[in-house]
């Protein structure tokens, strides 16, 4: 899937998209994402030296891993329950691709679970495990107020 195709499945629309691309293979989900250095959470991390800061790294995985229910995310919003175990092995700057590694592990009624690894050349900057509900589309309207 492209970006295009994606922002018919999941909820989140420029600057906030953050996956270019996914696919599913048997159970797992892998995506891709290029840091451009012209993203607004690097205008100010760091001045000068800029580097993927570590809640983003875990939005990109989350949003890939989204991908896992796809068909469930229809009149949905997926928001985040949860993430444990998530570490941090390596700095992401400008111009590399992050590629997104992953699979569920479990679902209960609304909520599911997921461990997720990114990578950029191979090389891991992230893992974590990730739980999300699935709220009604409308229900969103009570966080406008």
């Amino acid at each position: 899937m492209n970006r295009e195709e994606l922002k018919k499945i999941l909820p989140h629309r420029e600057p906030m998209l953050l996956v270019d691309e996914s696919e599913m293979i048997g159970d797992y989900v892998y995506s891709k994402y290029h840091v451009t250095g012209e993203e607004f959470f690097l205008k100010g991390h760091f001045p000068g030296k800029p580097v993927v800061p570590g809640v983003i790294l875990c939005e990109i995985m989350a949003q890939a891993s989204t991908l896992l229910v796809k068909e469930a995310l229809i009149g949905k919003v997926p928001l985040y329950a949860g993430i444990t175990k998530a570490k941090f092995k390596r700095i992401v700057v400008p111009g590399d691709d992050i590629h997104i590694k992953a699979h569920l592990t479990g679902m209960r009624e609304s909520a599911f679970f997921v461990e997720a690894e990114a990578y950029v050349d191979d090389e891991m900057c992230c893992i974590g495990q990730m739980s999300f509900i699935l709220i009604d589309e409308h229900e969103t309207k009570r966080l406008d107020s």
